[in-house]
């Protein structure tokens, strides 16, 4: 079997609502041997795979895989399977998948859910090779294929901690991205309403605070001179000083690095000047200045504030064994670090011990070697400090914290300022107040871990992460979201996605916007390209300004990545033309709408779809739509438009000449259509219906009608407001139309508007990229004969055919076409467009269907005839 394609769909796409994993897959021989002529296939999966049993699959029953198998299935379908279940067997609960049929036989587009991303890719690598083998009658070492994913698993995970905050935020419903796929930096919610933690360091975490935390001298300064318990010591920057400070402080003493973290460089119960050397060259490795302090017996506990309450609190032991009266010490260690809990770092609930200087000091001093056999029940400690990143366990005491402490607690975060503040406390007991013991603040934490919280090794868990959205998100309600508005469709969806931006804006909104042709952050191009993908939304969506998003979605994105969002407020589906079609398996015009259905599919419960009335097909996706449904129609008695009138859904229309709201028996105008600019007087009709659901998406945000109004009145078809679509300018001694028209059902629609502008000759500059099929070029040459006088056809992006291909094809339909239109083939766009500026005269229309705008208004300023502020975004009147 051979992988054709693998890749993640991160979210919502033509398979599923869901992130997924697409697997295109070649099956090879197999095609031919489905799993019922494979000689006792159901018993060696279930050997290998015993929880396979679960898999309910078609039958939709426990077993119902395991049925399908007996009867016969395809190998394509048993990697399905197998990928979900390896996943499931590391720890990622998942369930969903399909296996569907391609249009080529032998290969298969195999889709499951994934919950890691890295996880699922590897699982489904794996799973190829795992049911080669099973067919092929191999051995298979499964335990080796668990191992592997597991340390994928641990190399991409988010850290306990991370992961509480993450998983509480996802049970409220914020949405989360990994800003960083090496690091915890995650962003929680979208635009204005983010929030962002680097493990547990969030935005709201003051500098100044985080620096007091960070050096223990400064701490013990600010909580001493506040009355709250600290030990006596001072910093030091040399042996000598060590000395000194450890005589004047008398021992024991403790040793530790002035900046510093997770117990490292720490050594305490420091009891004569050997040690202090030993234990000040350890410190000293870590930070140059060191802090001598009186040693404080007691218990080492774990104080966790959130937002100024106390949430939790642990008791903490460093990291140890109990001896058996039989094994070495080295043996307790090893035996101690195979419980599954403990692993490297803080990726794990706990932490695997490492035998290091320190650890051997301490053997040392309890007159023992690793081969040491510990008498029975006899404990041994390994580290001098209960950090469980050095292998420590904890207990929770949260429930047994005395009034008084807990007050305590609170005060020192209001004094140190961290809105999330690990306290490391010292006392004989949390039960009692600090002043009744010996008791003592020997240092505080920033960004402090919650593993010993969330999941102690004795005691309950806390849910802490859950506090730490609480706090970012007070309000209950808040999911962190900003209103997204996602438009697709065959044609129309830039200068869509442009005018209701134009309309939010002008409504007095921060927008991010999204298309073809830019990513603009109210109303500033911060990159110029084709941004109609995934990637783009994200983009825009990280963006903290932003308080609406309005994105382009195009079938690309779709199929090669889902979409950049889980759901968007309001989804746009404008049209479905032949375009794109044998791409991505996509070849008939109802699969094209199914993937372009995917955008309304993912609106909220209490969102709005808006469908265009007009197209049977954008009509019959309805049954995917969710949410409120908005109508648009250029035919005010269109019989669905109607119905859905009288039954008190929202339609936009047009009413003798005016763009009209009508719901139920209430008729309200919003413009008239000749007021708009972008309807070119009501003779461009593609842009009155594009305005239609621009006043519908907006209307669907909650922007009045005199909003509506006022942005339609507004934007106009200019290089500034809409470059690229549909520009009319004024050339003195001719006109120049600028469009991006390139599929035959756009050029039909802009056929009406070309034919409606005197003319004496039209002349043509186009091409096509070459991904369309070659039908689909030779009847776009052909569009462009029936519309011309004179077409230059140049080539601009091939898309893997040959040089001169996909200009000849188009030469091809364009010579069939009955009629008197001279073609011409200029291979580079620039030096076509120069030859029809060369070519055109007085009273000729100049139609360039380019991709390189700015070449063209270079021209035309050269000519004089634009002026310089047509390149700013909102430069006002039609040229």
């Amino acid at each position: 079997m051979n992988i054709l394609e693998h890749r993640a769909l991160r979210g919502p796409n033509y398979y599923s609502r869901y992130p997924a994993i697409f697997m295109r897959l070649d099956i090879g021989e197999l095609e031919d041997r489905p799993s019922d002529t494979i000689p006792g296939i159901v018993e060696r999966v279930t050997e290998l795979l015993p929880t396979l049993y679960e898999h309910r699959c078609s039958v939709g029953r426990a077993g119902g895989f395991l049925e399908r198998l007996e009867r016969g299935t395809w190998a394509g379908h048993v990697v399905e399977h197998v990928a979900i279940e390896l996943q499931n067997l590391i720890g990622f609960s998942v369930g969903y998948g399909k296996t569907v049929d391609s249009y080529d036989t032998g290969i298969y587009n195999v889709v499951y859910r994934y919950r890691d991303e890295a996880c699922g890719l590897a699982a489904g690598v794996e799973a190829v090779d795992i049911v080669a083998r099973l067919f092929n009658g191999d051995d298979i070492d499964i335990s080796s294929v668990i191992t592997r994913l597991k340390h994928v698993r641990d190399a991409h995970m988010l850290g306990p901690s991370t992961a509480s905050i993450v998983d509480a935020a996802m049970r409220r419903g914020i949405p989360c991205a990994r800003l960083d796929e090496n690091s915890s930096y995650v962003q929680l919610g979208h635009g204005c309403r983010q929030q962002r933690i680097q493990a547990t360091v969030t935005g709201r975490t003051n500098l100044i605070s985080y620096g007091i935390a960070d050096d223990k001298h400064w701490t013990k300064q600010v909580l001493g001179e506040a009355g709250i318990p600290v030990p006596r010591g001072c910093v030091c920057h040399s042996i000598d000083e060590a000395l000194e400070a450890a005589l004047d402080i008398g021992y024991p003493v403790v040793v530790k690095p002035l900046i510093g973290n997770h117990g490292r460089g720490v050594s305490t119960d420091i009891h004569d000047e050997q040690a202090l050397q030993e234990a000040f060259a350890i410190a000293s490795r870590r930070n140059s200045s060191v802090i001598v302090e009186r040693y404080v017996k007691g218990e080492d506990h774990r104080l966790l504030v959130i937002d100024g309450k106390l949430v939790a609190a642990a008791r903490r032991r460093p990291a140890h064994v109990v001896g058996d009266g039989q094994s070495t010490l080295q043996a307790l260690i090893d035996r101690e670090n195979q419980d599954p809990r403990r692993g490297i770092g803080h990726e794990n609930l706990l932490t695997q011990i490492q035998v290091d200087e320190q650890s051997h000091r301490l053997i040392a001093q309890q007159k023992l070697t690793l081969e040491s056999v510990i008498p029975k029940d006899e404990i041994v400690y390994l580290k001098p400090t209960a950090n469980l990143s050095t292998g420590g366990t904890a207990t929770d005491v949260t429930d047994d914290v005395h009034p008084d402490v807990k007050y305590t607690a609170e005060r020192i975060a209001r004094l140190v300022g961290l809105d999330i503040i690990g306290i490391d406390l010292l006392a004989e007991t949390l039960t009692r107040p600090l002043e009744e013991q010996s008791a003592a603040v020997v240092e505080v934490n920033a960004g402090p871990g919650f593993r010993m919280h969330l999941s102690p090794t004795h005691g309950t868990g806390r849910d802490v992460g859950q506090h730490v959205i609480e706090m970012l998100f007070p309000d209950s309600e808040d999911t962190g979201r900003i209103p997204i508005v996602a438009v697709t469709g065959t044609n129309g969806k830039t200068t869509t996605v442009r005018l209701i931006s134009h309309l939010l804006r002008q409504a007095g909104r921060s927008v991010g916007t999204a298309c073809t042709g830019a990513i603009e952050i109210d109303n500033h191009t911060i990159l110029r390209g084709d941004y109609s993908g995934p990637q783009a939304a994200a983009t825009v969506l990280r963006e903290p300004t932003v308080e609406y998003a309005v994105l382009e979605v195009a079938r690309g994105g779709i199929m090669r990545r889902g979409l950049g969002f889980d759901e968007c407020q309001v989804g746009v589906l404008l049209n479905i033309a032949s375009d794109h079609l044998g791409e991505n398996d996509i070849r008939t015009l109802d699969e094209l709408a199914r993937c372009k259905s995917v955008v309304i599919d993912a609106v909220r419960q209490e969102g709005t779809a808006v469908l265009n009335a007009d197209d049977p097909r954008v009509l019959a996706s309805r049954e995917w739509a969710r949410g409120d449904v908005i109508y648009f129609s250029l035919n005010p008695d269109s019989q669905p438009v109607r119905q859905h009138v009288h039954h008190h859904g929202v339609a936009f229309t047009v009413h003798d000449g005016a763009i009209v709201m009508r719901q139920g028996h209430v008729e309200a105008t919003v413009i008239p259509v000749v007021d708009a600019p972008i309807t070119f007087e009501g003779h461009a009709r593609f842009n009155i219906a594009n305005a239609l659901a621009a006043s519908a998406a907006a209307y669907a945000l909650g922007l009045s009608i005199a909003d509506i109004q006022l942005g339609l009145q507004t934007f106009h078809p200019s290089p500034g407001q809409n470059p690229g679509r549909t520009n009319l300018i004024d050339a003195g001694d001719m006109k120049v139309l600028i469009d991006y028209g390139h599929n035959v059902p756009a050029l039909e629609a802009l056929s009406e508007l070309v034919s409606r502008i005197p003319a004496h000759r039209r002349i043509c500059v186009a091409s096509a990229p070459g991904n369309r099929r070659d039908e689909d070029l030779f009847s776009l040459g052909g569009q462009l004969a029936s519309m011309h006088d004179f077409v230059f056809l140049c080539e601009t992006d091939p898309r893997g055919r040959p040089d001169g291909e996909t200009v000849n094809l188009l030469r091809a339909g364009a010579e069939s076409e009955p009629g008197t239109c001279r073609v011409e083939v200029i291979m580079k766009e620039r030096h076509a467009v120069d030859r029809a500026f060369d070519e055109a005269r007085e009273g000729d229309l100049l139609v360039l269907l380019i991709e390189d705008i700015d070449h063209a208004t270079e021209r035309l300023r050269g000519r004089r005839f634009l002026p310089d502020t047509t390149t700013d975004s909102d430069a006002g009147g039609r040229s």
